[in-house]
C-alpha cells in the first residue's frame, strides 16, 4: 500500500485533534474530488513499518483524539490489507482513541452487503473502526456547512451500533 500524505495535528477530518492518513488508490474517481492525485495506487510513498511506528507515536499525546483514514479509498481491498496491522496496533496501544474512516462505498450496500461477506480482511478491519463517513462525493450536492463531509449525500455512521443492530445507525450530531 502507498500513502499520499499524513497530517499530524489535523482538525479538519473528524472531531478533536487527529492524525490523518491519506492512502493512495481509488477507483471511484468522483467529479470534483479534493484529492484526485491519490486516485493512483502507485502515488506517494510506500507505507511501511517505520511509517506505521511514526503514526503510533503521533497518537501518544493525550490531546490527540484519534486517527482518520481517508484517501484515495481506504476500503479498496489492497488498502484494507495495508491498514489492518496499523488499526490493530492502534486499538491495542490506544484503546480509547477513536478511528474514523472516509469511504466512497456505501456502508450498508457495499461494506455490509459485500465486503464483510467476501473478504476476511474486511471481517477483521471493519469491527475495529468507530465511525465511517460513507458515500461518494457528489459535486452537485457539495455543502461547505456540513461537519466533516463534502456533500449532503454522505452519512456519518456509528459503526459499532450499526454492526450490533444490523442497520445503519447515524451519529446525529454530524448528520
Amino acid at each position: 500500500m502507498n500513502y499520499a500524505e499524513i497530517k499530524y495535528i489535523d482538525v479538519a477530518n473528524g472531531p478533536g485533534i487527529r492524525t490523518s492518513l491519506f492512502v493512495s488508490g481509488c477507483n471511484h474517481h468522483c467529479k470534483g474530488c479534493f484529492n484526485e492525485v491519490a486516485w493512483d495506487f502507485n502515488y506517494g510513498k510506500v507505507f511501511d513499518k517505520k511509517v506505521e511506528d511514526e503514526i503510533l507515536e503521533s497518537l501518544a499525546p493525550e490531546y490527540v483524539d484519534g486517527i482518520t483514514l481517508l484517501g484515495g479509498e481506504p476500503l479498496e481491498k489492497v488498502n484494507q490489507e495495508g491498514l489492518l496491522p496499523l488499526v490493530k496496533r492502534i486499538k491495542e496501544t490506544y484503546p480509547k482513541k477513536n478511528i474514523w474512516l472516509f469511504t466512497g462505498f456505501l456502508f450498508d450496500k457495499d461494506v455490509m452487503g459485500n465486503m464483510l461477506e467476501k473478504w476476511d480482511v474486511s471481517k477483521e478491519l471493519i469491527p475495529l473502526i468507530d465511525v465511517v463517513v460513507d458515500g461518494k462525493f457528489d459535486e452537485e450536492l457539495k455543502d461547505l456547512n456540513l461537519k466533516f463531509k463534502g456533500s449532503s449525500n454522505q452519512r456519518t455512521i456509528d459503526v459499532q451500533e450499526t454492526l450490533k443492530k444490523g442497520c445503519i445507525c447515524l451519529l446525529e450530531e454530524y448528520n
